[in-house]
Protein backbone atom coordinates (compact mmCIF):
# COMPACT_ATOMS: atom_id res chain seq x y z
CA UNK A 1 0.00 0.00 0.00
CA UNK A 2 2.86 2.34 0.82
CA UNK A 3 4.54 1.65 -2.53
CA UNK A 4 1.22 2.22 -4.31
CA UNK A 5 0.77 5.51 -2.47
CA UNK A 6 4.18 6.81 -3.53
CA UNK A 7 3.67 5.61 -7.11
CA UNK A 8 0.39 7.50 -7.20
CA UNK A 9 2.06 10.66 -5.86
CA UNK A 10 4.88 10.35 -8.39
CA UNK A 11 2.47 9.77 -11.27
CA UNK A 12 0.38 12.78 -10.23
CA UNK A 13 3.49 14.98 -10.15
CA UNK A 14 4.54 13.66 -13.56
CA UNK A 15 1.13 14.47 -15.07
CA UNK A 16 1.21 17.92 -13.50
CA UNK A 17 4.70 18.60 -14.88
CA UNK A 18 3.62 17.71 -18.42
CA UNK A 19 1.06 20.53 -18.30
CA UNK A 20 3.66 23.12 -17.29
CA UNK A 21 4.85 25.63 -19.84
CA UNK A 22 8.43 24.45 -19.32
CA UNK A 23 10.94 22.58 -21.48
CA UNK A 24 12.71 19.94 -19.41
CA UNK A 25 16.45 19.53 -20.16
CA UNK A 26 17.53 16.50 -18.16
CA UNK A 27 20.23 15.72 -20.74
CA UNK A 28 22.18 18.80 -19.58
CA UNK A 29 22.55 17.52 -16.02
CA UNK A 30 25.20 14.73 -16.39
CA UNK A 31 27.91 17.09 -17.65
CA UNK A 32 27.77 18.95 -14.35
CA UNK A 33 28.82 15.77 -12.53
CA UNK A 34 31.69 14.79 -14.84
CA UNK A 35 32.89 15.98 -18.22
CA UNK A 36 35.66 15.21 -20.69
CA UNK A 37 38.48 17.71 -21.05
CA UNK A 38 40.91 17.64 -23.97
CA UNK A 39 44.57 18.14 -23.05
CA UNK A 40 46.72 19.30 -25.99
CA UNK A 41 50.40 19.89 -26.72
CA UNK A 42 50.89 22.92 -28.93
CA UNK A 43 53.75 23.99 -31.18
CA UNK A 44 55.97 26.62 -29.53
CA UNK A 45 56.94 28.22 -32.85
CA UNK A 46 56.73 27.81 -36.64
CA UNK A 47 58.70 25.02 -38.28
CA UNK A 48 58.70 21.39 -39.37
CA UNK A 49 57.78 18.43 -37.22
CA UNK A 50 59.42 15.02 -36.86
CA UNK A 51 57.78 12.06 -35.09
CA UNK A 52 60.13 9.34 -33.83
CA UNK A 53 60.46 6.96 -30.86
CA UNK A 54 57.55 8.43 -28.92
CA UNK A 55 58.78 11.97 -29.40
CA UNK A 56 57.61 14.94 -31.41
CA UNK A 57 60.48 17.20 -32.48
CA UNK A 58 59.76 20.70 -33.71
CA UNK A 59 62.52 22.40 -35.75
CA UNK A 60 62.31 26.00 -36.86
CA UNK A 61 64.09 29.32 -37.08
CA UNK A 62 63.60 29.84 -33.34
CA UNK A 63 65.34 26.59 -32.42
CA UNK A 64 64.56 22.94 -31.74
CA UNK A 65 62.20 21.57 -29.11
CA UNK A 66 61.10 18.01 -28.47
CA UNK A 67 58.11 16.64 -26.59
CA UNK A 68 57.95 13.19 -25.04
CA UNK A 69 54.56 11.72 -25.90
CA UNK A 70 53.01 9.02 -23.70
CA UNK A 71 50.74 6.33 -25.08
CA UNK A 72 47.69 8.20 -23.79
CA UNK A 73 48.16 10.92 -26.37
CA UNK A 74 46.85 10.84 -29.92
CA UNK A 75 49.43 12.31 -32.32
CA UNK A 76 47.81 14.82 -34.67
CA UNK A 77 50.74 15.49 -37.05
CA UNK A 78 52.90 13.45 -39.46
CA UNK A 79 56.60 13.52 -40.29
CA UNK A 80 57.78 16.63 -42.15
CA UNK A 81 54.50 18.48 -41.66
CA UNK A 82 54.73 22.25 -41.70
CA UNK A 83 53.33 23.63 -38.49
CA UNK A 84 52.74 27.06 -37.06
CA UNK A 85 52.88 28.41 -33.54
CA UNK A 86 50.07 27.14 -31.28
CA UNK A 87 49.07 24.35 -33.70
CA UNK A 88 48.00 21.17 -31.91
CA UNK A 89 50.64 18.43 -32.02
CA UNK A 90 49.01 15.78 -29.82
CA UNK A 91 46.04 15.47 -27.53
CA UNK A 92 44.26 13.17 -25.13
CA UNK A 93 40.93 13.24 -23.32
CA UNK A 94 40.62 13.02 -19.55
CA UNK A 95 37.56 12.86 -17.28
CA UNK A 96 37.22 15.78 -14.89
CA UNK A 97 34.95 16.28 -11.89
CA UNK A 98 32.15 18.71 -12.70
CA UNK A 99 30.91 21.56 -10.50
CA UNK A 100 28.32 19.36 -8.75
CA UNK A 101 30.97 16.89 -7.56
CA UNK A 102 33.25 19.75 -6.54
CA UNK A 103 30.38 21.37 -4.64
CA UNK A 104 29.57 18.04 -2.97
CA UNK A 105 33.20 17.75 -1.85
CA UNK A 106 33.09 21.22 -0.28
CA UNK A 107 29.79 20.43 1.47
CA UNK A 108 31.19 17.22 2.96
CA UNK A 109 34.43 18.92 4.05
CA UNK A 110 32.74 21.88 5.70
CA UNK A 111 30.21 19.59 7.41
CA UNK A 112 32.99 17.35 8.74
CA UNK A 113 35.00 20.30 10.12
CA UNK A 114 31.86 21.81 11.66
CA UNK A 115 30.94 18.48 13.31
CA UNK A 116 34.36 18.19 14.92
CA UNK A 117 34.13 21.76 16.26
CA UNK A 118 30.55 21.19 17.45
CA UNK A 119 31.34 18.00 19.38
CA UNK A 120 34.44 19.46 21.04
CA UNK A 121 32.57 22.61 22.06
CA UNK A 122 29.49 20.65 23.14
CA UNK A 123 31.56 18.41 25.42
CA UNK A 124 32.97 21.42 27.28
CA UNK A 125 29.58 23.15 27.47
CA UNK A 126 27.82 20.03 28.74
CA UNK A 127 30.27 19.57 31.62
CA UNK A 128 30.11 23.29 32.38
CA UNK A 129 26.33 23.01 32.60
CA UNK A 130 26.50 20.21 35.21
CA UNK A 131 29.45 21.74 37.06
CA UNK A 132 29.26 22.69 40.72
CA UNK A 133 30.95 25.99 39.85
CA UNK A 134 28.16 28.46 39.24
CA UNK A 135 30.22 30.83 37.11
CA UNK A 136 30.94 28.01 34.64
CA UNK A 137 27.28 27.02 34.64
CA UNK A 138 26.21 30.63 34.03
CA UNK A 139 28.67 31.09 31.15
CA UNK A 140 27.47 27.91 29.42
CA UNK A 141 23.80 28.72 30.04
CA UNK A 142 24.15 32.23 28.62
CA UNK A 143 26.05 31.00 25.54
CA UNK A 144 23.48 28.29 24.79
CA UNK A 145 20.59 30.71 25.27
CA UNK A 146 22.08 33.29 22.89
CA UNK A 147 23.04 30.78 20.20
CA UNK A 148 19.74 28.92 20.29
CA UNK A 149 17.80 32.18 20.40
CA UNK A 150 19.22 33.71 17.20
CA UNK A 151 18.99 32.46 13.59
CA UNK A 152 21.94 30.57 12.11
CA UNK A 153 21.99 32.81 9.02
CA UNK A 154 22.40 35.91 11.19
CA UNK A 155 25.21 34.23 13.13
CA UNK A 156 27.02 33.35 9.89
CA UNK A 157 26.86 36.97 8.76
CA UNK A 158 28.06 38.29 12.14
CA UNK A 159 30.92 35.82 12.36
CA UNK A 160 32.05 36.31 8.76
CA UNK A 161 31.81 40.10 8.50
CA UNK A 162 33.04 40.91 12.01
CA UNK A 163 35.02 38.15 13.74
CA UNK A 164 36.51 36.57 10.60
CA UNK A 165 37.50 40.01 9.33
CA UNK A 166 39.22 40.95 12.60
CA UNK A 167 41.18 37.69 12.84
CA UNK A 168 41.65 37.25 9.07
CA UNK A 169 39.94 33.83 8.98
CA UNK A 170 39.44 32.22 5.57
CA UNK A 171 35.93 32.05 4.18
CA UNK A 172 35.78 28.24 4.35
CA UNK A 173 36.77 28.09 8.02
CA UNK A 174 34.51 31.02 8.87
CA UNK A 175 31.54 29.03 7.57
CA UNK A 176 32.64 25.83 9.32
CA UNK A 177 33.25 27.58 12.65
CA UNK A 178 29.87 29.33 12.44
CA UNK A 179 28.12 25.99 11.94
CA UNK A 180 30.18 24.38 14.71
CA UNK A 181 29.41 27.14 17.21
CA UNK A 182 25.70 26.93 16.41
CA UNK A 183 25.32 23.18 16.64
CA UNK A 184 27.70 22.95 19.59
CA UNK A 185 25.00 24.64 21.69
CA UNK A 186 22.33 22.14 20.62
CA UNK A 187 24.55 19.07 21.01
CA UNK A 188 25.64 20.34 24.45
CA UNK A 189 22.06 20.21 25.69
CA UNK A 190 21.64 16.72 24.25
CA UNK A 191 24.76 15.50 26.06
CA UNK A 192 23.79 17.26 29.29
CA UNK A 193 20.38 15.64 29.30
CA UNK A 194 21.87 12.22 28.56
CA UNK A 195 24.46 12.55 31.35
CA UNK A 196 21.88 13.67 33.89
CA UNK A 197 19.58 10.79 32.89
CA UNK A 198 22.08 8.27 34.28
CA UNK A 199 20.99 7.12 37.74
CA UNK A 200 22.86 8.84 40.56
CA UNK A 201 23.27 5.49 42.25
CA UNK A 202 25.78 4.44 39.60
CA UNK A 203 27.96 7.45 40.39
CA UNK A 204 27.76 6.71 44.09
CA UNK A 205 28.61 3.06 43.47
CA UNK A 206 31.66 4.13 41.44
CA UNK A 207 32.81 6.36 44.31
CA UNK A 208 32.42 3.48 46.76
CA UNK A 209 34.76 1.46 44.53
CA UNK A 210 37.40 4.17 44.77
CA UNK A 211 36.91 5.80 41.36
CA UNK A 212 37.49 9.53 41.02
CA UNK A 213 35.30 11.92 39.00
CA UNK A 214 37.18 11.48 35.72
CA UNK A 215 37.22 7.67 35.98
CA UNK A 216 33.51 7.62 36.79
CA UNK A 217 32.65 9.78 33.80
CA UNK A 218 34.91 7.94 31.34
CA UNK A 219 34.10 4.38 32.42
CA UNK A 220 30.56 4.53 33.82
CA UNK A 221 28.54 7.60 32.85
CA UNK A 222 29.66 8.66 29.36
CA UNK A 223 29.33 5.25 27.62
CA UNK A 224 25.73 5.00 28.78
CA UNK A 225 24.97 8.65 28.10
CA UNK A 226 26.34 8.39 24.57
CA UNK A 227 24.12 5.39 23.86
CA UNK A 228 21.04 7.23 25.06
CA UNK A 229 21.95 10.39 23.16
CA UNK A 230 22.85 8.64 19.89
CA UNK A 231 19.47 8.94 18.08
CA UNK A 232 19.26 12.66 18.84
CA UNK A 233 22.92 13.19 17.94
CA UNK A 234 22.37 11.58 14.55
CA UNK A 235 19.45 13.95 14.02
CA UNK A 236 21.62 16.95 14.87
CA UNK A 237 24.34 15.75 12.48
CA UNK A 238 21.80 15.41 9.67
CA UNK A 239 20.45 18.89 10.42
CA UNK A 240 24.01 20.28 10.30
CA UNK A 241 24.63 18.82 6.85
CA UNK A 242 21.41 20.35 5.55
CA UNK A 243 22.08 23.72 7.18
CA UNK A 244 25.56 23.78 5.65
CA UNK A 245 23.76 25.06 2.54
CA UNK A 246 23.50 28.43 4.30
CA UNK A 247 27.25 29.04 3.99
CA UNK A 248 26.64 29.73 0.30
CA UNK A 249 25.57 33.24 1.35
CA UNK A 250 29.23 34.07 2.10
CA UNK A 251 30.34 32.80 -1.33
CA UNK A 252 31.53 29.34 -0.32
CA UNK A 253 31.13 27.17 -3.41
CA UNK A 254 29.15 24.32 -1.87
CA UNK A 255 26.31 22.40 -3.50
CA UNK A 256 23.78 25.18 -3.04
CA UNK A 257 26.00 27.89 -4.52
CA UNK A 258 26.89 25.60 -7.43
CA UNK A 259 23.17 25.09 -8.01
CA UNK A 260 22.55 28.83 -8.13
CA UNK A 261 25.38 29.26 -10.63
CA UNK A 262 24.08 26.45 -12.85
CA UNK A 263 20.58 27.92 -12.82
CA UNK A 264 21.94 31.36 -13.72
CA UNK A 265 23.91 29.92 -16.65
CA UNK A 266 21.43 27.39 -18.04
CA UNK A 267 17.96 28.60 -16.91
CA UNK A 268 17.08 25.06 -15.75
CA UNK A 269 15.88 25.64 -12.17
CA UNK A 270 13.66 22.56 -11.81
CA UNK A 271 16.22 19.99 -12.99
CA UNK A 272 19.07 21.61 -11.04
CA UNK A 273 17.31 21.93 -7.69
CA UNK A 274 15.75 18.48 -7.92
CA UNK A 275 19.18 16.96 -8.52
CA UNK A 276 20.74 18.92 -5.65
CA UNK A 277 17.89 17.92 -3.35
CA UNK A 278 18.50 14.28 -4.32
CA UNK A 279 22.22 14.64 -3.48
CA UNK A 280 21.47 16.11 -0.05
CA UNK A 281 18.92 13.36 0.55
CA UNK A 282 21.44 10.66 -0.37
CA UNK A 283 23.90 12.07 2.18
CA UNK A 284 21.39 12.38 5.01
CA UNK A 285 19.72 9.05 4.24
CA UNK A 286 23.10 7.31 4.36
CA UNK A 287 23.78 8.95 7.74
CA UNK A 288 20.37 7.78 8.97
CA UNK A 289 21.11 4.19 7.96
CA UNK A 290 24.53 4.24 9.65
CA UNK A 291 23.00 5.77 12.79
CA UNK A 292 20.25 3.16 12.87
CA UNK A 293 22.78 0.33 12.58
CA UNK A 294 24.88 1.80 15.39
CA UNK A 295 21.77 2.21 17.52
CA UNK A 296 20.69 -1.40 16.97
CA UNK A 297 24.21 -2.65 17.74
CA UNK A 298 24.27 -0.67 20.99
CA UNK A 299 20.80 -1.91 21.94
CA UNK A 300 22.08 -5.46 21.70
CA UNK A 301 24.90 -4.51 24.09
CA UNK A 302 22.36 -3.04 26.53
CA UNK A 303 22.20 0.31 28.28
CA UNK A 304 19.71 2.05 25.96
Amino acid sequence: MAVGFFVLIGYSLFIASTHMNYIWKWNSVPKYFTYQKEITIQAPFDGKVTVENGKIIVKGKDGVQDFKISKDYKILVDNNDDIYQDDDLASYTVWKAGPLLNGLTVTLKISAVALIIAFILASFLAFMRISNYYFLKDIATFYIAVIRGTPLLVQIFIFYFIIATIFNIERFYAGAISLGLFYGAYIAEVLRGAIQSIDVGQTEAAKSLGMNYVQTMVNIVMPQAFKRALPTLIGEMIALVKDSSLVSVISITDLTKVGREIVANTFTPFETWLVIAAIYFSITFTMSIIGRKLENKMKQQGGM
